[in-house]
């Protein structure tokens, strides 16, 4: 247990942030899921629609920190990929 005010503090900010950092990644892989399962079935102009939303997700993700910027590149590129065959 902390003793400091400011090391309980953080602590209590800490467990906050791990928990909605928790949800957000839950919720990005859950969306990364269905995206690969609706992309075999969708019409091209589908296909375009729900590849910019992912764009949205991944981009917002990385620039809160969820994960490291190349990794948001390399998700993007290979859902492009997926969408274009």
């Amino acid at each position: 247990m902390p003793n400091n005010k400011s090391c309980k503090k953080r602590l209590v900010t800490s467990a906050k942030r791990n928990e909605r950092n928790r949800q957000n990644r839950a919720m990005m892989r859950s969306q990364i899921k269905t995206y690969r399962s609706e992309i075999e079935a969708a019409s091209p102009e589908g296909k375009v629609s729900s590849l910019t939303a992912m764009y949205s997700l991944i981009d917002t993700q990385a620039r809160k920190g969820l994960m490291p910027k190349s990794r948001a590149a390399r998700l993007k590129s290979r859902m492009a990929a997926a969408a274009t065959k």
